[in-house]
């Protein structure tokens, strides 16, 4: 019992120096100030989720920027406070210095310490993220749909309902797809905004990547990759209607146009 006592009275030895506690009060006003922001702010700037996977990522964002707020807090204070508390005056230099705390043994403990936690338990959370995300849509047969980006628009094709080809995508709500995604050219970022995926388009090489649409609405797929001068306008629509709305797109778009007879 000898360890942790020395422990706890150079903790309370600590506690007792004025700095140390205006640090430790600017730190609990931030930290809290911090929380209160990551549950409310960050997830709400990316907007409603349209999919599970999207639902996924603003959970994390949201359990990630709780997680960091009382490492930020610990930062921003000791800054702050030797801002306002610590800074020389006067157009001479300072005396002295202050204390180094790089042979500092236990703070170096401590930090090092609370940072493997916080980055086991991150990495943790985020593998249970995907494998529920993964998990939701198995055992579903998936629709898969080509996609392919160029200088500087989207195409879109339906190996399953006869190849058909469309510059708007347009998918079945709860049903899980399955994207292909290539390029034409340079690399392109096939990003479905509110749908929380985002995969490269890489030149002759195809990349896969899956989402279950989950809300009726039409939102936007943009190029997520710098790929030239018109990069910002390289956009699509994405349509998600019922199954009965996509099967009857599909039929309409496999059937082949009506000719009008020639005038007599």
């Amino acid at each position: 019992m000898t360890i942790p006592a020395q422990v706890g009275g150079r903790v309370r030895s600590w506690m007792n120096r004025p700095e140390m506690r205006g640090v430790f009060w600017i730190w609990a006003a931030m930290t809290a100030v911090l929380v209160v922001f990551s549950l409310y702010v960050p997830a709400r700037l990316m907007g409603p989720p349209a999919s599970p996977t999207m639902h996924a990522v603003e959970n994390t964002m949201t359990v990630f920027t709780v997680a960091a707020s009382p490492v930020a807090a610990a930062v921003w204070s000791v800054a702050l406070y030797s801002l306002l508390a610590w800074r020389h005056r006067g157009s001479g230099q300072p005396e002295t210095d202050g204390p180094p705390i790089r042979g500092n043994t236990p703070v170096t403990a401590l930090w090092l310490v609370l940072s493997s936690l916080l980055c086991v338990f991150l990495l943790i959370w985020g593998l249970a993220a995907m494998q529920s995300v993964t998990a939701a849509a198995a055992g579903r047969v998936p629709l898969q749909v080509n996609v392919v980006g160029q200088q500087w628009l989207w195409s879109f094709s339906y190996p399953g309902q006869g190849d058909i080809e469309t510059d708007q995508l347009y998918l079945p709500i709860d049903q899980p797809v399955v994207f292909h995604v290539t390029s034409k050219d340079v690399v392109h970022s096939f990003w479905v905004v509110q749908m929380g995926i985002k995969i490269d388009a890489n030149p002759g090489e195809t990349t896969v990547t899956n989402v279950t649409p989950n809300k009726l609405g039409t939102f936007v797929v943009r190029c997520a990759e710098l790929c030239g001068l018109l990069h910002a306008d390289m956009e699509a629509a994405v349509h998600v209607v019922s199954a009965d709305d996509f099967a009857a797109w599909a039929r309409g778009r496999r059937s082949p146009p009506v000719e009008s007879s020639p005038p007599k």
